[in-house]
């Protein structure tokens, strides 16, 4: 089975206390998000909530709300909505200037969680850029950018900070087993990037270009660690840069595939995968959950938390979270000086870290 109970209860148990900690988490309305919002919540932190507007939004917040007391004192235990439209930069940059107009000075965690999977071959509206990518990797690299001197002062007031990546074990899938450039370079229209056909099992265009946000989301990682301990100012060094993946996780990121399957995939191989072998969301958030909130002292920055890798590539689809160790494409010195320069490039403007 997939799932053992009462593991989750007994990690969350454990998880320090966070009063009055601000944590910044992109896409909580449902899954891994949601839970980590809750958690950080009832720990006593106060969590910035990045989603695109919409009832989803508004009802999910309600929900949490309703689900974690929150502090009398307004110090922590509460949640604050912030529209961000990960699909576009201004949006978040917008959702930057609300968080500050709001006179948020210090940010413990940024965690960069939301995603989409395997959608149709289209650039976004406004920027150009593959959907995916914009909303995996591009647009998170901007809010890190963005973010970044506010978790700065947040590394300074408690000694340390945290900026977290979401990936997935599709990190492990790409077809050239590479990050390739092609993929965060502006397109001129839809269908340039492999088109929409599903070839085979977790295969097909909308398949590879997930597997490249998803390696661009733990190279991002591993790039910002290595400036990190490069960095001249104690406080940049104190920054905890993390990864996670959740396993197979129950929660509905692969919803609109339904559509696209045939019917032994929805009847009966899907149903029969999630009972057998898909954990609960609860548990796929344990990765994220450990870089976010787990005491500085048992984990360490450029590492990736989910159930355990055996290399070259054999991974496993539920468990504990544990450090994972990086496979080659995750390290490579060439693919982190191209996604740095390549997302600089999408976002318009320098990342440097002094």
């Amino acid at each position: 089975m997939g799932n053992i109970i009462g593991r989750f209860d007994k990690f969350e148990k454990e998880l320090p206390n966070v009063d009055g900690k601000v944590f910044v988490i992109t896409g909580t309305t449902s899954g891994t998000g949601y839970i980590a919002a809750e958690t950080v919540a009832k720990h006593g932190g106060t969590v910035l909530l990045l989603n695109r507007s919409s009832p989803r939004s508004v009802s999910s917040h309600e929900k949490l709300v309703k689900a974690v007391k929150v502090s009398s004192d307004g110090r922590g235990g509460k949640f604050v909505p912030i529209d961000c439209d990960l699909q576009d930069f201004q949006s978040v940059k917008n959702a930057v200037k609300e968080i500050k107009s709001m006179g948020y000075t210090e940010i413990y965690c940024l965690s960069n969680n939301a995603g989409i999977m395997a959608v149709d071959d289209t650039v976004t509206k406004t920027d150009g850029y593959e959907v995916q990518m914009q909303t995996n990797h591009l647009s998170h690299f901007l809010l890190t950018k963005e973010l970044f001197p506010l978790v700065v002062a947040g590394s300074k007031k408690y000694g340390d900070a945290r900026i977290v990546q979401h990936s997935s074990v599709a990190r492990l899938m790409t077809e050239n087993n590479t990050l390739e450039e092609k993929y965060f370079l502006k397109q001129e229209k839809n269908d340039q990037l492999g088109g929409n056909e599903l070839t085979g099992f977790i295969k097909g265009g909308p398949w590879y270009r997930y597997h490249q946000t998803k390696l661009a989301n733990s190279v991002f990682s591993h790039a910002l660690h290595d400036k990190l301990k490069a960095s001249t100012n104690v406080d940049c060094q104190n920054i905890i840069a993390t990864c996670a993946h959740p396993g197979a996780s129950k929660t509905n990121l692969g919803d609109h595939l339904n559509a696209k399957s045939n019917i032994f995939v929805t009847s009966i191989l899907m149903p029969m995968f999630a009972f057998f072998v898909a954990q609960s969301a609860d548990d796929g958030s344990m990765g994220i959950l450990r870089g976010m909130m787990d005491d500085k002292d048992s984990i360490e920055s450029g590492t990736l938390y989910g159930p355990p890798l055996k290399l070259p590539k054999s991974q496993s689809l539920s468990g504990h979270a544990v450090s994972n160790p990086p496979t080659p494409c995750e390290i490579d010195p060439k693919s982190k000086e191209m996604l740095w320069n390549l997302s600089e490039k999408a976002i318009g403007s320098k990342f440097d870290i002094p």
